[in-house]
Order: C-alpha cells, then structure tokens, then sequence
C-alpha cells in the first residue's frame, strides 16, 4: 500500500469520519426502527384506535401508514443531504491528501 495512502487510512481524522458516519447511519436506523415497528405494534396492539373513522370512509390507519412511508423518505433524504454536504467533503478532502 502506498505509504500516503496508510498514513491517512490511520489518521485521527479519517477515524473520525468513519465514526461520524456509523453515528448518522445508526442513528436514522433507529429512527426508523421506531417509527415502523411502532407502526406495526400500533396495528397488533390497537387495531381500534387505527379502525377509528377519521372521515367518512377514512380511518386513521391510513396517514398513518403513509406517515411511515413518508418518514422513510424524510429519513433518507437527511442521509442524503448529510452525506453530500459533510462525508463528501471530507472525504474528498482526505483522498486529496493521498493523490498528493
């Protein structure tokens, strides 16, 4: 292995991106681990509380069931957003300093 290539592989900075990175994947994870396992617990607990008419042929099943796809995409997009604007940067800045 080249030896810019290894200082960086072992620099402070490199595991700190690394760290970061398993941080915001873990962390969306549980978000949404909660917000669809608490779905599923909602309609195996409280099948009424969901049956429960919120119109006159809508139940309150249905956003919420759409509230979980929609968390789904919002969660994604703020990866997204994060890996854009923070991991590339820094990641880029560090593969500059191996092509150096």
């Amino acid at each position: 292995m080249d030896p810019a290539a290894r200082r960086v592989l072992e620099s402070p900075e490199f595991d700190r991106l690394i760290r970061r990175r398993w941080t915001v994947s873990l962390l969306l994870t549980a978000c949404l681990f909660v917000l669809y396992y608490g779905f599923i617990l909602l309609v195996g607990l409280n099948k009424e509380l969901l049956a429960s008419r919120i119109g006159d042929v809508t139940t309150l099943g249905i956003p919420l069931g759409m509230a979980v796809i929609v968390g789904a995409w919002l969660l994604t997009a703020l990866y997204v957003l994060w890996a854009n604007r923070q991991w590339d940067t820094e990641a880029r800045r560090l593969r500059d300093r191996v092509e150096r």
